[in-house]
């Protein structure tokens, strides 16, 4: 076979062999460091829950939006971050470093995701049910506009028939 005969797969067999440790040392070393993560400060500014759940939410609502319709966004000028930071009484800064703060803690970060995906479904199903009862008035109002047409119609052939028969007679 001319694959073990090669002398260079040989020699390159021999330095992965010798490289092994190595590569293992650095693996554990690298492993090792990353373990080390400090947790951030708590801000003296902190974003409560309740209202960093609200803030979340409505950022989650405006990414969605810029996905739908972002030239509208962008043609009326509209800066989403900066209109929830003022309904908000919260500046970018105080939003980040809080968010940061919250989401070094992997509880309490699932815990507000949990409450957002709440208040999005939620809100998903109101508007879903303001869309049905949307639907059935439109559909009620066609339903009377159909059935005006309708009589309308009857009038018409009656009228039409009155007329016909008139000018028969004559």
């Amino acid at each position: 076979m001319k694959i073990f005969r090669n002398k260079t797969i040989f020699n390159n067999l021999k330095i992965v062999r010798k490289l092994k440790p190595i590569l293992a040392l650095v693996l554990m070393v690298s492993y090792t460091s990353c373990q080390d993560v400090k947790k951030p400060e708590m801000p003296t500014d902190l974003i409560s829950q309740d209202i960093m759940v609200d803030i979340l939410t409505e950022v989650y609502i405006s990414n969605a939006s810029r996905n739908v319709n972002n030239k509208l966004i962008k043609k009326r000028n509209l800066q989403l971050d900066s209109i929830i930071y003022n309904k908000y009484q919260v500046d970018s800064l105080q939003f980040v470093v809080s968010n940061a703060y919250y989401s070094s803690d992997l509880k309490i970060y699932d815990n507000l995701l949990t409450q957002v995906k709440d208040r999005l479904v939620l809100l998903q199903k109101e508007k879903d049910s303001i869309y049905k009862i949307i639907f059935k008035q439109d559909s009620i109002k066609k339903s009377k506009i159909r059935v005006q047409k309708l009589k309308e119609n009857k009038q018409e052939k009656v009228i039409n028939s009155i007329l016909i028969n008139a000018s028969e007679s004559n």
